[in-house]
């Protein structure tokens, strides 16, 4: 269960999201739904009804220097939105 959960999104998208107890994570690709939930339910010690996953593809990036151009790409991830049980909350902040 060690490395599943990289780390919280905090966008504003997911902020507003949690009014509906749903909080989003980067997870690695490799993990499936099971092990998002059990690990979310033992960090934060809530019960999970649902997780959904996404895996985001990463971008093309161009960049002119004057030795020419360079072209990359930034990396693809996975997104997992876990929707809470109603009464539970996850507090990003004060669980360290």
């Amino acid at each position: 269960m060690i490395g599943i959960l990289v780390r919280p999104i905090i966008t504003e998208k997911m902020t507003e999201l949690g009014d509906k107890r749903q909080y989003a994570f980067e997870v690695p690709t490799s993990v499936n739904k099971i092990e998002v939930c059990k690990a979310v339910e033992k960090k934060f010690n809530v019960k999970v009804t649902s997780v959904r996953t996404v895996i985001v593809k990463g971008k093309r990036k161009n960049q002119m220097t004057k030795r020419g151009r360079f072209e990359g790409h930034t990396k693809t991830w996975k997104k997992a939105i876990v929707t809470l049980k109603e009464g539970d909350k996850i507090d990003y902040f004060g669980n360290v």
